[in-house]
């Protein structure tokens, strides 16, 4: 099946058998392959897509998205809105009601208590929080009583699903974490390796950026589910290998994240083992500028941080003119075929907050050229390379180990020589480049380079914890133990004061425009992030898995407790 009609027919995709489970664990075991090796598995202290995934095996939210982006009750008993009284007519409080058979996998009960403490946990001054922007705006976390917890925000809150919904913000329990608050957060390994949740599974073995074992959680709240007693969880190795494990050689159940040439796809598809699974959602892959200096010349603890402005990226006239020099049509095509959409936008969906921005679209060598002679830019020398006061107009543009990513460098390496700009090539492991370690200058929000390529998406459809990412004040730096959204360091009072309309404005119309001005600022206005292309989630499962449900607006392994081998 072409992935064209897969993608038009997401929804439908994996739809869950009538078939029910006879009893836990009757199924054996399941194999997943993420290529992209989980290292940590505390969502909380990483940013990386394959971490956030393998946690929500065992941590859960208060209230996830399903395959149509709508929200479900997960450990509450419903979504509270203003029409329930969950949420205040002013919009000032949301309350949730805890469900009263949810268990941690140790027998002990889920209370308000984990969930007033997994607020401190990310809110903490003294750490670093890579979900910091959900907790946005809030003013107190309190239990009630044991079941019933009330987040008061600081000011009328039109979005207030951000906190404790979807799988980037779980529920932490307070008695594993609770000597782990601020500074100490990385240093709990046993915790952040090994986590006590409410999931249809609990962690047997974690072997960062390699295995994780997986074990049917006995006090999951369903008794007939999950029907897979074991999840082998293999990290590492690459799209090609891993989408052949499932699609060729049938030694997995289920590869994330096959980015892969549409063809290669198709081909593999063809020796019968499994299909492609495939749907649009809120994925970009993007160019993010960095407004700060990473100079090796710099001491430790300086680079990369606000003291040192990039002695030439602050200028937005070479932002425009790199931006400018890409041909995003080609890069599609080469890249994604009808799985992926040029684009000049950070949010590209839903429909109504995408902004009608497509100047990108075209590309433009000689317009890329006039803009850097008119901020100075000129090749004095010769040798092909602009420069300008001694400076030479050379990058460092990384990105994750990816074949698909690989041609893309080197691509916009030879359209950047073309308007005269010098670039080096890197390319990092992306179990290390997405992952959270505080110590690794290679992660994307350490940010050693001066450009770097990746894709990511948000949870739901409403961008407001999105853009919040861009805040002044949420920049990763070496006293947040290099945690925080904001990799670019970027900072306008214009655009905060735009957030906090957008967090108070309830009517969906103008929710949407607010939301598009906030992406036009940051992409088409000054060009500190550079999109490239809306792309269509794409995995592979095998056709001896049933209850996948494809989920571009949560995590792929959302409703894990479903699966369930097909006879």
């Amino acid at each position: 099946m072409k992935l064209k009609s897969l993608l038009m027919g997401a929804a439908a995709i994996g739809a869950i058998a009538p078939a029910a489970f006879a009893e836990r664990g009757e199924d054996g075991q399941v194999n997943i392959l993420y290529h992209q090796a989980p290292s940590i598995l505390n969502p909380y202290l990483s940013g990386g897509t394959k971490d956030i995934q393998a946690s929500s095996i065992v941590l859960e939210p208060l209230v996830r998205y399903n395959e149509n982006a709508e929200r479900l009750p997960w450990l509450v008993t419903e979504v509270p809105t203003v029409e329930n009284g969950g949420v205040s007519e002013d919009l000032t409080t949301i309350t949730y009601s805890l469900r009263d058979d949810i268990t941690w996998s140790d027998g002990s009960p889920l209370t308000a208590e984990d969930v007033v403490f997994t607020a401190e946990y990310c809110m903490a001054p003294e750490g670093g929080c890579a979900q910091r922007a959900k907790f946005d705006g809030i003013e107190t976390v309190e239990a009630v009583d044991e079941q019933t917890v009330k987040v008061t925000f600081n000011k009328p809150t039109a979005n207030p699903y951000t906190m404790f919904v979807g799988n980037e913000s779980p529920i932490l329990q307070k008695a594993q974490f609770q000597d782990c608050l601020g500074a100490a957060a990385p240093s709990c390994t046993e915790a952040n390796f090994n986590p006590i949740g409410t999931g249809p599974f609990v962690v047997d073995e974690f072997r960062p950026n390699d295995v994780i074992t997986f074990s049917a959680n006995e006090n999951y709240r369903e008794e007939d589910k999950p029907a897979f007693a074991t999840i082998n969880f293999k990290g590492g190795g690459d799209e090609l290998a891993a989408a052949r494990a499932v699609l060729e050689t049938g030694e997995f159940d289920y590869a994330w994240n096959t980015q892969l040439a549409p063809d290669v796809l198709e081909q593999m598809a063809q020796a019968g083992q499994g299909e492609i699974i495939a749907a649009f959602g809120t994925l970009v892959e993007r160019i993010e500028m960095n407004l700060t200096d990473p100079s090796p010349d710099l001491p430790e603890g300086e680079r990369a941080t606000l003291a040192h402005p990039h002695p030439f990226l602050t200028d937005e006239r070479v932002r425009r003119a790199l931006s400018m020099a890409i041909d995003r049509e080609l890069l599609t095509e080469i890249g994604y075929g009808q799985a992926g959409r040029p684009t000049c936008n950070l949010v590209p969906a839903p429909d109504m907050f995408a902004s009608d921005n497509t100047e990108c679209l075209t590309q433009d060598i000689e317009g890329a050229k006039a803009l850097l002679e008119e901020a100075g830019w000129t090749d004095s020398d010769g040798d092909g390379v602009r420069d300008k006061d001694g400076e030479r107009l050379s990058l460092l543009f990384q990105s994750s180990t990816n074949a698909v990513r690989q041609d893309f460098q080197a691509l916009i390496k030879q359209w950047w020589s073309e308007i005269g700009v010098e670039t080096e090539l890197r390319n990092v492991d992306s179990s290390v480049f997405f992952g959270g370690d505080p110590g690794s200058p290679d992660t994307f929000q350490r940010f050693y380079a001066d450009v770097e390529m990746y894709a990511n998406n948000f949870d739901g459809t409403d961008p407001q914890s999105y853009l919040a990412q861009y805040r002044c004040n949420n920049h990763p730096r070496p006293e947040t133990q290099w945690q925080g959204e904001n990799i670019n360091r970027f900072c306008s009072e214009e655009y905060d004061a735009l957030l906090d309309e957008l967090a108070q404005t309830g009517e969906l119309e103008e929710r949407a425009r607010i939301a598009k001005e906030l992406n036009d600022i940051i992409t088409k206005d000054s060009m500190v992030i550079v999109p490239l292309v809306h792309r269509g989630r794409v995995s592979a499962k095998s056709n001896s898995l049933g209850g996948v449900v494809l989920n571009t607006w949560d995590s792929e392994l959302w409703n894990i407790a479903d699966w369930y081998r097909e006879e």
